[in-house]
């Protein structure tokens, strides 16, 4: 898919780190982006910086991603485009002293990453798939989630977020199955350890340390690394039901 001033974009979680990376990419080619995000400065502020919309959505919530998708299409026509990048962390072990992992916590987490993902996805398909073709062959729409290689790695406490990222792995291919026949292409994104708002927050010491982990580069992945490898999918129409590592060939350890 040709990325230009027809092209039309929603990326959730879009108002920072990954999201933002991905935003600020396709805007700089003239599309039209709109940002699902629960916060609401920055949402505001990048969409009126990169000229697109914001909407605050909580994808984990039905009524709040159909409402959001509902004004998006209202504001800047039907989306061509859906990058999945909300999400949340939570670190807890299986058993912690004595007790059981909180399961609203598990809960929470997988609710966000998991059946936010699947929820925004099932939304903007439904939407490509009524949509007129892109292209001879017949292209409607690209969506593109975000997992990571927690799903393939998970370290000590990374139970619940290993589990949701898994999730994510798992539904790519039969989704993209389910949507061939409507021109709707799925893929998915692994990231390894990037300088997203969370890591930019430790000291230079402690991400030099978890840089050095990644074999090469030995650095943090940058998240316009992340918007490149997107930006590669959405032109490239042969990528269509993959998950594809984002992470220098690391490989974490247990802890």
């Amino acid at each position: 898919m040709k990325i230009d001033s027809g092209t039309t974009a929603i990326v959730s979680g879009g108002a920072s780190g990954l999201g933002e990376a991905v935003a600020r990419n396709l805007a700089g080619s003239g599309a039209k982006v709109c940002l699902f995000d629960l916060n609401e400065e920055k949402g505001k502020a990048l969409s009126a910086e990169i000229d697109g919309q914001y909407i605050k959505v909580d994808v984990s919530d039905v009524e709040s991603v159909e409402d959001g998708f509902k004004a998006a299409r209202a504001a800047q026509g039907q989306e061509n485009i859906f990058v999945n990048c909300a999400g949340i962390g939570g670190a807890m072990k299986t058993v912690s002293k004595g007790q059981p992992h909180d399961f609203s916590l598990y809960e929470k987490v997988i609710r966000v990453n998991l059946m936010g993902t699947f929820l925004c996805a099932s939304r903007a398909a439904a939407g490509m798939a009524e949509a007129e073709p892109l292209n001879e062959d017949g292209e409607r729409g690209v969506i593109i989630n975000t997992a990571s290689v927690a799903a393939y790695d998970g370290q000590i406490g990374q139970v619940a977020y290993s589990s949701s990222k898994g999730g994510i792995v798992g539904m790519t291919l039969p989704m993209a199955r389910d949507l061939a026949a409507s021109g709707v292409r799925v893929m998915t994104i692994a990231p390894g350890i990037f300088l997203t708002p969370l890591l930019a927050g430790l000291s230079d010491e402690v991400q030099a340390s978890l840089g050095a982990q990644v074999p090469f580069p030995s650095r943090l992945g940058l998240p316009g690394e992340y918007a490149m490898l997107t930006r590669s999918i959405i032109e490239n129409p042969m990528l269509n039901g993959e998950v594809i590592r984002l992470d220098g060939a690391i490989r974490m350890a247990p802890r």
